[in-house]
């Protein structure tokens, strides 16, 4: 059945890895670290929030870090094949930006949130190489509450790469040839009126990179024990995303408590739940099962090993915050195009700014189209996107599909989770995807 009518007052909808050792220590292995439950609720912002960039001009740029994103993903997926790997190769950069304190006194300073992997870091004093920051670099030296780790420390054991010289030195480099080097401590960090203390962190001193430069580090909140989520042994997170044209408002994520007591949350449909899957050469990353894919009635024709996990990595469909649009193998894409070729009744567009592959023209008139709803067949979960969770327009008021291809594993990108409340259940090892307007959390 198609979806409501869709207007041509377009809607604009847009909005690192870590290569952890082939060993995992899981998050209960890490038992000095554990600490009572902790909850908090964090606001997130697009990193051109606040600018003078037109919301065509967001979109480009948006797309344009998730291809970045998707080729330092392919990156990490190959170093992972590669028995002579100096260095972990992790993702880099990402869509959402969380504002939190460091140290004692607490010193604040904005961080990528990044699901996709596990160490949090910030550049530190004495930097010999950093990158330019909007905030003032972290100055261990005044705070109270830092601690250098040691080589045998449980965290600085759990690194893929380190030295031991002044204690423990981490070692981490990027598919875009960014990296962070320094030292491995503790620190108390404050997420809005929450403090926690001990928390591992990098604090790091040789730093370079572009993808990093709108922010002043990364949390890492994936699956393994140097994340913050295994830290806090907090086992429920989620985050709500808001679509980028709404730069007036922020998205949120919820830790703990939080992320438990959905009484609050006004959702706006059905709650769908899939099981989270776990890959063991790819132990930061969220998976879930997708079994296929449906263009308003038609369920598409794709093989059923297209969205496999394999043992060494490849496949699988990674549920992933920081990439802009969603990647499908490329069969899959393909017939995913060719059916909405089919049934939105507007001509191809060969004049697209955004980057994107497949673009509609705009009727002649202000006429209204039916455009389908796109449905996500994940494991025990049909997930309706509707228009705008897949459509987003550009300069030149096309209609582009917020997707493309990839080679070698799926994403599901942040346009098609954009007001889904979605929580990470890794207790029951569940991912639940609740209707929300994310602008009303």
């Amino acid at each position: 059945m198609a979806s409501p009518l869709y207007t041509l007052s377009i809607i604009l909808t847009t909005v690192c890895y870590f290569v952890t050792p082939t060993l995992s220590t899981s998050r209960k292995a890490l038992d000095h670290h554990m600490r009572a439950q902790t909850g908090f609720r964090v606001e997130l912002k697009n990193p051109d929030s606040g600018t003078n960039f037109t919301k065509f001009e967001r979109i480009q740029r948006a797309i344009k870090r998730g291809k970045h994103r998707l080729n330092a993903l392919a990156a990490t997926m190959a170093s992972s094949d590669t028995s002579n790997v100096q260095a972990p190769v992790s993702v880099g950069d990402g869509e959402f930006l969380m504002t939190l304190a460091i140290g004692t006194p607490p010193v604040s300073y904005s961080a990528i949130m990044d699901t996709g992997s596990d160490l949090t870091w910030t550049q530190c004093k004495p930097c010999d190489r950093c990158f330019d920051q909007p905030t003032p670099l972290f100055d261990p030296k005044k705070s109270s509450s830092y601690s250098k780790l040691s080589c045998s420390s449980d965290l600085c054991m759990q690194l893929p790469a380190y030295e031991c010289e002044d204690g423990c030195q981490y070692m981490y480099s990027y598919g875009d040839d960014s990296s962070t080097a320094g030292a491995l401590a503790t620190e108390t960090f404050t997420f809005g009126s929450v403090s926690v203390p001990n928390i591992g962190f990098g604090c790091g001193e040789d730093n370079e990179g572009s993808g990093f430069n709108q922010s002043a580090g990364l949390v890492g909140l994936g699956r393994g024990p140097l994340s913050l989520v295994s830290q806090l042994d907090e086992p429920r997170f989620s985050y709500c995303l808001l679509p980028l044209g709404e730069t007036s408002k922020t998205g949120v994520l919820l830790m703990g408590s939080f992320a438990n007591n959905l009484t609050n949350v006004k959702h706006h449909g059905a709650i769908k739940t899939t099981p989270l899957v776990q890959s063991l050469s790819e132990p930061s990353f969220y998976y879930a099962t997708l079994k296929g894919i449906s263009v308003g009635d038609t369920r598409l024709p794709i093989d059923q090993s297209t969205f496999t996990l394999n043992d060494d990595g490849s496949g699988g469909v990674i549920i992933d915050s920081g990439t802009t649009v969603t990647y499908l193998e490329e069969s899959a894409y393909e017939l995913l195009r060719d059916e909405l070729v089919s049934q939105i009744n507007l001509p191809e567009a060969d004049d697209s700014t955004s980057g994107l592959d497949l673009c509609f023209k705009p009727p002649s008139s202000d006429a209204s189209i039916l455009v389908p709803n796109l449905i996500f067949h994940f494991d025990g979960a049909d997930l309706s996107l509707q228009s705008d969770n897949y459509l987003v327009g550009d300069a030149n008021q096309n209609l582009c599909l917020a997707m493309d291809s990839s080679f070698g594993m799926s994403i599901f990108g942040n346009i098609q989770q954009q007001n889904f409340l979605v929580l990470y259940d890794l207790e029951k090892e569940k991912l639940s995807f609740i209707p929300t307007k994310c602008s009303e959390l």
